[in-house]
């Protein structure tokens, strides 16, 4: 098993509550254009053809730092470019659907320079927290880049509490998808993590190991 954490039930079950509910609004913190986007863009078809998303908000970056960082531009780059493909096959149907989405408001776009800069997420300007607080009922935070700045770039221990280090601070519950680049970490099951150890030598830098972990998030 290569995920050193598993928060899927609990993830389910808030997904589940959301759908009872009637769908809730949905942000996903995007990092990267070209593949990875594309599964953002299917994550997003997923929670709002489930009912579990009324609304997907994709927070995206102001500008690029890196080549490949994404930006509102992108997006609607990638969905056009599905949306009009030559043949008739389920990618361009699924673009065809995403750029209703875009159209009809199911799929809104934010971009906001916070997302492209290194400060820890504790950091989080007032507005965009007070936005996220008040609106946001899940929020999922992608790739190794903003799982880092989730932990401020500190090395915690590997067994310290997602809940304690992330969830006490979040401003709405958050589910964190991330295969590990880097030498940081928490919340993963001190025995997986010497498993891994054992198996690969670079097991926290090649991204063969990953984790989903969520939280509620601070005040709930």
């Amino acid at each position: 098993d290569n995920l050193l954490h598993d928060d899927t039930e609990q993830l389910v079950q808030h997904g589940k509550a959301l759908l009872v509910q009637g769908g809730g609004n949905v942000d996903i913190v995007v990092d990267n254009a070209g593949f990875e986007l594309i599964m953002d863009l299917a994550l997003a078809d997923y929670l709002v053809d489930s009912g579990i998303a009324k609304v997907v908000r994709f927070q995206l970056k102001s500008h690029p730092t890196f080549v490949s960082d994404a930006l509102e531009k992108d997006l609607r780059e990638h969905v056009e470019y599905y949306a009009t493909l030559d043949d008739d096959g389920s990618c361009k149907d699924a673009g065809k659907r995403w750029l209703a989405y875009l159209e009809s408001g199911k799929w809104v776009c934010n971009e906001n320079s916070f997302w492209v800069q290194p400060p820890p997420m504790w950091e989080m300007p007032d507005d965009l927290r007070q936005d996220m607080k008040s609106r946001c009922d899940l929020a999922f935070i992608k790739g190794d880049a903003n799982y880092r700045r989730l932990l401020g770039d500190l090395e915690w221990d590997f067994s310290a509490p997602f809940e304690d280090v992330v969830g006490h601070y979040f401003p709405c519950p958050v589910c964190a998808l991330r295969t590990l680049k880097a030498e940081v970490g928490c919340g993963m099951e001190k025995e997986k993590v010497e498993n891994a150890m054992s198996l690969d030598a670079q097991w926290s830098t090649n991204g063969r190991f990953g984790v989903l972990q969520f939280s509620m998030g601070a005040d709930q």
